[in-house]
């Protein structure tokens, strides 16, 4: 949980940098020096080239408890959207190598379905058309609130999870995203937030590999140095719940490279 004192000094960074940067400022409404994280936190890729504005965008997320990842760029961000899972992209629009238009369809035309919020500082009738017809789920236009950013990424994934069948199942192993809870066969599985994270990921991906490299980032995120050996203390944890005697294994461990999640027995 961030500090007091930290939540101050990334509203401080917002204030000092929104008034010189006026084609995408932050427009922040008041409000108290402490908040309590997100409740349910959120995986977010931002695809931003502005440098100033992607820490800005990543700083103000992770204070509000999210996982925040950037990519400088829309090769980048096209690269990220479709070798993770996140919850929702925000994509600028003008950017080096891809634009955000062509992000947005590339993705759209490879079933990349992960929700998109447009942010940029294009705020035409047919710039938010052609966004919205090329797959964006929502479109804001640069200055904005902070807080209005944050309650429509919540809304954009609440309408992704409304949409789609909600349950991800493996044999008599079912999960539901919506409430994080977990059944094998009619027992409840209890746990942390930790193991929950990485038995999702391996539900998403079920029947597939999913490498070491892919579970540390997606869980832990891009900037912390996660040690092997942790994610396989984390992953024994999680076997000891999911797969406990008596009951046909599910997780399965692909030596040299990663996990995997199927029936045991099938190839």
């Amino acid at each position: 949980m961030a500090t007091c004192d930290a939540t101050v000094s990334v509203k401080l960074i917002f204030l000092q940098i929104a008034e010189p940067c006026r084609d995408h400022a932050f427009r922040l409404s008041k409000r108290g020096p402490y908040r309590l994280p997100a409740a349910n936190p959120m995986k977010l890729l931002i695809v931003e080239d502005e440098t100033r504005m992607a820490d800005l965008l990543r700083k103000g997320l992770t204070e509000e408890g999210h996982m925040a990842t950037c990519a400088a760029d829309g090769a980048e961000g096209l690269a990220l959207a479709k070798s993770y899972e996140f919850d929702v992209i925000i994509l600028d629009l003008m950017m080096p190598k891809l634009s955000g238009y062509e992000v947005a369809k590339r993705l759209r035309a490879e079933k990349v379905l992960t929700p998109i919020l447009m942010l940029t500082a294009r705020d035409s009738v047919p710039d938010v058309v052609r966004g919205l017809d090329l797959g964006a789920d929502d479109y804001m236009t640069k200055p904005f609130s902070f807080d209005e950013l944050v309650a429509r990424l919540r809304a954009v994934k609440r309408r992704a999870l409304a949409a789609q069948d909600l349950s991800l199942r493996v044999a008599d192993l079912v999960i539901d995203p919506a409430s994080r809870e977990v059944v094998r066969g009619h027992e409840r599985v209890a746990l942390t937030r930790t193991e929950y994270n990485l038995l999702e990921r391996l539900m998403y991906r079920a029947g597939k590999v999913v490498s070491r490299r892919s579970l540390i980032e997606s869980v832990w995120g891009f900037d912390r140095e996660i040690e092997e050996n942790t994610l396989d203390a984390f992953m024994r944890l999680l076997r000891n719940k999911i797969d406990p005697p008596g009951r046909p294994k599910l997780i399965h461990t692909v030596r040299g490279v990663g996990y995997m999640i199927r029936p045991d027995g099938h190839s």
